[in-house]
């Protein structure tokens, strides 16, 4: 990427009950301003920011609302927290397609690019415009009743559609690209993309899908059925589940946005056209990305090496 024009503009998303993601705002506002770079944030992060510590104040600090349309204009997203920021960056940044940048100030941070030793890389590569751009698929969620659409969102891990009372599972008919494929007695059932395959999916025993592989994941959560193992769908499948008419169940589409769902609802989920991007410091293989956050064994290794050439 070209370095002959800096960044004009930063949407910065921010933790605000992480101590540690506010000591990293004035720093990061602080470098990005020396630089000339203009930071904005959403009124309700400023607003949670304020709530959180009133010292941090600042009437230099452009807001805009916190809308699909909150990065329109700006250059990058940068995101400092944890996955759980990541996605609600998500909702920011999509529409206008603006990459997001994120620095892990939580646990995981699988979906963060940097840690926070990496921070004053991560301005310098803003300020001098060196990223990379990643897209990840999401998925395109509509629930209809009677043939009728009713709701409509979107996900970029994973929708979770789950019984809403505790003492009393779903019935759920999975059908692919128009066939019928099997009916799950169950808490629940996921669809997820390749980058929630290290998220819900995961911890429900689904594999792992690297995100370079356009897919979609089908995975049961405690199924009373012979057939009840994940499932490996093809990007341009429509996944349906139908409840049957007693079913009460609730969806969420990453955890932040929620369906309530009645008995007889149906719900297709297929690839959407619009793909969120995330901003690299440079390509890395998502083979390191995994063992670094989930400290895997790899002690003995005996493979090639980089520097062998």
């Amino acid at each position: 990427m070209s370095t002959s024009q800096a960044t004009r503009r930063v949407l910065l998303v921010v933790n605000p009950r992480s101590r540690q993601a506010r000591d990293a705002f004035g720093s990061v506002v602080t470098a990005l301003a020396d630089a000339g770079v203009e930071v904005v944030l959403t009124d309700s992060n400023r607003d949670g920011l304020l709530e959180a510590d009133a010292s941090m104040a600042s009437a230099d600090l452009l807001t805009v609302p916190a809308d699909d349309h909150a990065a329109d204009g700006a250059d990058v997203v940068v995101v400092l927290g944890g996955d759980g920021t990541v996605l609600r960056a998500a909702e920011f940044a999509r529409h206008s397609g603006t990459p997001l940048f994120g620095v892990n100030l939580g646990h995981v941070g699988f979906l963060a690019e940097a840690e926070p030793e990496d921070l004053s890389a991560v301005v310098d590569a803003i300020v001098h415009r060196r990223w990379v751009a990643e897209e990840r698929m999401t998925l395109d969620v509509r629930v209809l009743v009677a043939g009728r659409q009713i709701d409509a969102t979107w996900a970029l891990n994973e929708i979770a559609i789950e019984k809403r009372f505790r003492k009393r599972m779903i019935d759920v008919l999975v059908e692919v690209d128009g066939r019928p494929l099997s009916r799950w007695a169950c808490d629940g059932v996921l669809c997820a993309t390749p980058t929630g395959s290290t998220a819900y999916a995961f911890s429900a025993g689904g594999p792992v899908v690297w995100p370079e592989v356009s897919a979609m994941l089908v995975v049961p959560l405690s199924a009373h059925a012979l057939f009840a193992r994940p499932l490996v769908v093809s990007p341009r499948s429509v996944v349906a589940f139908e409840l049957d008419e007693y079913s009460e169940a609730v969806m969420s589409a990453d955890g932040r946005r929620t369906v309530e769902l009645c008995g007889g609802c149906r719900i297709e989920v297929r690839q959407h056209l619009q793909p969120v991007r995330f901003a690299r410091l440079a390509p890395a293989p998502f083979t390191d990305r995994l063992v670094a956050k989930f400290a895997l064994p790899i002690e003995g290794w005996r493979g090639r090496r980089a520097e062998d050439g």
